[in-house]
């Protein structure tokens, strides 16, 4: 399927990009994962219904509204930007009107995802370089603390990453990379078209 019949099967909106503008140089523009790498990924690597799944600036909720409506699990959607996050909630209301059978819970949070408190049920982690490393960093160390409060293993997903981003999980955290996959033909034009799947605990 391409990607306007993606967004047709799953009742919702989330093509484009959008520059945000008057904001921090901190956070980068929207732009959603492409549905094709998301089938590559998810082909290799399986989320229970029991896993708590953030997706941290979810933008329009792409990612959000795929892992909950393959495997069920419950999903959490981070985004600062009021318009993307209005996007997601109208994007929610009609995916909860097609797709009102059984599963976990779906929501998104409006905030900064710095300040966004970890969960103790949450513990598969999306990043698509949607700020620079400083915040990547806090939040990193948010979710380290939170493991530390309730010992779970926990996974950090990293699509197209950045060196910065790389270095950091590979040279300052406790994370294993447990897991590369290559986002088809997409990676033979641009080898940034990967998925990196780290690990602590477990």
């Amino acid at each position: 399927m391409n990607e306007k019949e993606y967004d047709n099967l799953l009742h919702i909106q989330t093509a484009g990009t959008l520059e945000l503008l008057n904001q921090s140089p901190h956070y980068n523009r929207y732009e959603a994962t492409p549905y094709e790498a998301l089938d590559a990924l998810f082909e290799e690597y399986e989320i229970g219904r029991l896993d708590g799944f953030v997706d941290f600036g979810c933008g329009k909720a792409r990612v959000s509204f795929y892992v909950h409506h393959r495997f069920q699990a419950s999903v959490t959607g981070i985004e600062m930007n009021g318009q993307l996050y209005q996007d997601a909630i109208e994007n929610l209301v009609k995916y909860r009107r097609k797709n009102k059978r059984k599963g976990g819970a779906i929501s998104f949070d409006r905030c900064l995802a710095e300040t966004y408190k970890i969960e103790p049920s949450e513990n598969r982690f999306y990043f698509f370089n949607p700020f620079s490393i400083q915040i990547f960093m806090n939040v990193i160390g948010n979710i380290l603390l939170s493991v530390e409060r309730n010992a779970r293993p926990v996974d950090v997903i990293l699509y197209y990453p950045t060196n910065e981003y790389v270095q950091f999980m590979d040279s300052q955290t406790p994370f294993r990379l447990v897991k590369e996959v290559q986002a088809d033909t997409l990676y033979e034009n641009d080898e940034n078209e990967r998925f990196l799947v780290y690990r602590f605990g477990g």
